[in-house]
């Protein structure tokens, strides 16, 4: 083995110059090496950092929080960048007080957008700061554990099952190495990998010498060199395409939807208010600056900042709950999932596994004899003091922990050779030798697979076996045969002769059926994916009162084609002796149906699910590979705590869907009636400055949604931004809230023969308090207060927005806002109009939900951008990329 490529080897070679994978297909290893001045022992640490400085980070994505773009994202409004230039223009043609009354109001707005929005981002550059993801590399000779975004061409890396690529690596050697390439080329097929050149030109899914950042190690493990990072890699190339930044949420995708929906309404109304003015005769100024704050008054500027103050509460809210999210679009994909995909080990039982007995199945096999063949065929290393069962499998650290293993000899045997455990054999092989030299093959394994390399098995065995799996208890087989003169195991797992069976328990959690039933309150589908037997699952799952549609074991599986798995996945409950690559597959089959499946695991087995759901969820005390593989992480192993996960998910997008139907109903009516009332009237109903103030007091309020509870029934099953059926609402409650308007406006006129700055006075009130309590009604489909309490925090900050309203026009301000005071009698009449108003939008709302057409649920469909954007996530720098 070579020194590792250090500084000063170096001094006296050209610059490194980067490179792609393509070029290296045809080199040797050594060739590859050479060309990258490395070789197989790495690079040194002082060569890895001059590297980093100029080739830059691996990375695909930044996370800064970078104020001027949220600032920019607040001032891009056409409207409202037209809206200050008029207001300035008004200020040089003279109308100095309207135009600083409108500057210092949209200043205050924007202001608050901007403080929200970037403290919001802010907590999402946080999150991604905290979470890393590691990858094994070679420095100075020796292998360390480095941030993949600090790998550079050179590095040489070492990769095991279920480890994401992390960067686009030569081949230095492989073991049984398979390669889930299907993000890049679409297969679905794992690619088998070696380090032998390609022959030829071939396209990139024949590339069968190169790894490529952003797939799967499915099977096996290898060591590489990395030879292109970031933008370079091909992986990194398509990922760039999409955008450097973080992809937006739904939630943000379809704000977008929903604010070309209101721009549309907005162009229009603006257009025909400033036509009819000017037809009017009404001074040019004053038109377009009532028809561009009319336009403002329509559009939700704090909209941006309420979804990312929802999605940043959230984050904490979670945190409390341990759980913890690596970015802010896990808590919406938490809360779309439909189906959960889990294993029963540590979340349907309690995960400690104890062995009860030895069941010999011949009469010259002893309880004790039986007992230390399954000790000998662990995995633990017992030939050197206490036997250690860190990092072993449970049913190996189960037996090592029972009183029964004190009497253990160690000295008595000798280990020659083992063949360890893996997901496509199910058993463990030992060659040993005892303390006179005679030598025997012992194997451990799951009984359907030991068993059929078993001659003359007992009559009894298999009736006593399937006594064990009705009681729901783990079983292995033990079985042995002696050998002569070998010093290693080849093709010798035959021919063997059954011993017995070892007994284990691991019982349900007392928790678990109460956490089912909240899935099932959620409408979440929980599907068992485990590797023990089908007869102990379903026992399991009975005593839980899980009700089974079918199950599936993985050899049943195998016989399936797609379609017919697909047929079969969204009927069957319980699928059992399932391997990783089954488990993968089977994830990938119910989201072609449609489903949103979260996968919950914690092996290195399940990262290949883990990877292919579309949310991977796992724990604390899971492997490196599976956390590192997960979205989510759970701090403690409880379906309890995931479910109260998903509840925060869907919780988030219920409030912000009120501050929508807020902006849809009262608010835009609102809107409507001044534009109305200024074609009908002499004058202006109100002055763009107090539209603009309107608009201010009443989205300040509805800042404290975030933080509103819902009701159950919303949380019963996803929300998805619905277009339709937001257009449908505003149909409806825009015109009510029109309606007791111009009720107010004949009320002015009529009743109390108002002049302007009354008209406008009282109007500013009643549009305050309308559009401001509505919100206890648009909030819930139950009866406000009786049925459905809102938060303490949105309570006052709507009765403090209301009192506010009130107080204003009759404050010493009031005169410069352009108001006058107002009659006693009318505050009387406006608690009348408000009380009657609410009722009236009680009784519309009753009928609007009944109605079929909104009870239907819409299904979110997501695309392989998704997938890309979530796989790039983790390599992610807090600094702008540079060019690749």
């Amino acid at each position: 083995m070579r020194t590792p490529m250090s500084l000063s080897a170096t001094a006296e070679a050209p610059n490194f110059t980067q490179r792609y994978i393509a070029s290296t297909i045809h080199q040797t290893v050594e060739q590859v090496l050479s060309d990258l001045q490395s070789t197989d022992s790495g690079l040194s640490g002082g060569e890895a950092a001059r590297r980093l400085a100029e080739v830059g980070p691996n990375a695909l994505r930044t996370h800064k929080a970078s104020p001027w773009l949220v600032l920019g994202r607040q001032l891009r409004s056409p409207i409202l960048i037209l809206l200050i230039v008029t207001a300035g223009l008004s200020l040089f043609l003279g109308d100095a007080t309207n135009s600083i009354v409108i500057a210092v109001i949209l200043l205050v707005s924007v202001g608050l957008g901007f403080s929200n929005e970037f403290r919001a981002e802010r907590a999402a550059e946080a999150l991604h700061s905290r979470v890393t993801h590691t990858v094994v590399v070679l420095r100075d000779g020796t292998a360390c554990q480095i941030d993949v975004v600090n790998l550079v061409p050179g590095d040489v890396v070492r990769l095991v099952l279920g480890a994401i690529i992390p960067a686009d690596i030569r081949l230095l050697d492989a073991k049984n190495l398979l390669c889930d390439e299907s993000i890049l080329t679409g297969e679905s097929l794992p690619v088998d990998k070696g380090p032998a050149p390609v022959v030829g030109a071939v396209a990139l899914g024949e590339m069968s010498c190169c790894l490529f950042m952003g797939t799967v190690v499915q099977t096996g493990s290898c060591t590489g060199v990395v030879v292109a990072t970031g933008g370079r890699a091909e992986f990194g190339k398509i990922a760039l395409g999409l955008g450097e930044r973080q992809p937006q949420t739904e939630f943000q995708l379809g704000l977008k939807r929903f604010s070309f929906l209101l721009l549309q309404v907005a162009v229009v109304l603006t257009t025909l208010i400033f036509v009819a003015n000017l037809l009017l005769g009404r001074p040019l100024l004053d038109s377009l600056l009532f028809s561009l704050a009319i336009a403002v008054g329509i559009t939700p500027q704090l909209l941006p900042a309420v979804v990312s103050t929802c999605l940043a509460a959230g984050t904490r809210a979670l945190a409390k709950r341990k759980v913890l999210v690596k970015r802010l679009v896990c808590i919406e994909d938490l809360g779309d999932m439909d189906v959960l995909v889990t294993d029963k080990t540590g979340t349907l039982t309690e995960g400690h596994i104890s062995f009860t007995s030895a069941l010999p199945v011949r009469s010259e096999v002893s309880k004790a004899e039986l007992f230390a063949l399954g000790l000998i065929s662990t995995e633990a290393d017992y030939s050197h003091g206490p036997v250690t069962t860190v990092g072993a499998n449970p049913l190996d650290a189960a037996l090592w922990a029972a009183s029964e293993a004190h009497d253990f000899v160690a000295a008595s045997e000798k280990r020659l050779d083992i063949i360890p455990f893996d997901h496509q054999r199910r058993m463990t092989s030992v060659l040993v030798t005892d303390a006179i030299g005679r030598q025997q093959i012992i194997t451990k394994g799951s009984p359907e697979d030991v068993l059929a390399l078993c001659l003359d098995i007992p009559e009894h065995a298999q009736r006593r076996l399937d006594e064990q799996y009705d009681g729901g208890a783990r079983v292995i087989a033990v079985a042995s045969r002696p050998v002569v003169g070998m010093s290693a195991i080849d093709a010798d797992e035959r021919g063997l002769t059954l011993d017995g069976f070892l007994v284990f328990l691991d019982r349900a959690k007392a928790n678990a059926k109460e956490s089912l039933e909240e899935f099932a309150a959620l409408g979440i589908t929980v599907k068992i994916a485990t590797g023990d037997n089908a007869k102990v699952a379903e026992k399991v799952c009975r005593d839980l009162g899980l009700v089974s549609g079918g199950t599936l074991t993985g050899v049943q599986i195998d016989d399936l084609s797609d379609p017919e798995l697909g047929a079969a996945v969204t009927k069957t409950s319980i699928f059992a002796r399932v391997s990783p690559e089954q488990k993968a597959r089977i994830i990938k089959e119910l989201r072609q149906q449609g489903s949103a499946v979260g996968f919950l695991g914690d092996g290195v087995n399940d990262a290949l699910a883990l990877h292919h759901a579309d949310v991977g969820i796992s724990v604390e005390s899971a492997t490196d590979v599976a956390k590192d593989a997960a979205d989510i992480v759970l701090m403690d192993k409880d379906l309890g705590v995931l479910a109260e996960g998903v509840r925060e998910g869907r919780r988030i997008f219920a409030n912000t869907i009120k501050y929508v139907l807020m902006g849809t109903s009262s608010n835009f009516g609102n809107m409507f009636s001044a534009a109305t009332a200024s074609v009908v009237l002499s004058f202006l109903p109100m002055l763009p400055g107090q539209i603009l103030l309107n608009n201010l007091l009443y989205d300040t309020g509805q800042l404290a949604i975030p933080g509103d509870r819902v009701d159950k029934e919303q949380l019963q099953a996803p929300s998805h931004w619905d277009i339709a059926f937001i257009r449908r609402f505003m149909l409806l409650f825009g015109p009510i809230s029109s309606l007791f308007d111009f009720a107010t406006f004949g009320l002015m006129l009529f009743v109390f023969n108002a002049a302007p700055g009354e008209f406008r006075a009282g109007w500013f009130i009643e549009s305050i308090a309308t559009q401001t309590l509505i919100i206890f009604a648009i909030r819930t489909r139950r009866v406000p207060f009786l049925r459905s309490r809102p938060s303490a925090g949105l309570l006052w900050a709507s009765l403090g927005v209301v009192a506010v309203g009130i107080y204003l026009p009759l404050s010493p301000v009031g005169a410069v806002l352009g108001f006058d005071l107002l009659p006693v009698p009318f505050f009387l009449a406006l608690l009348a109009m408000t009380v009657v108003y609410l009722v009236l939008v009680e009784f519309a709302k009753g009928w609007f939900f009944s109605r079929p057409v909104q009870r239907a649920r819409t299904v979110r469909r997501r695309g392989p951008a998704h997938h890309v954007h979530r796989r790039a996530a983790r390599f992610s720098v807090p600094d702008p990329l540079g060019s690749p």
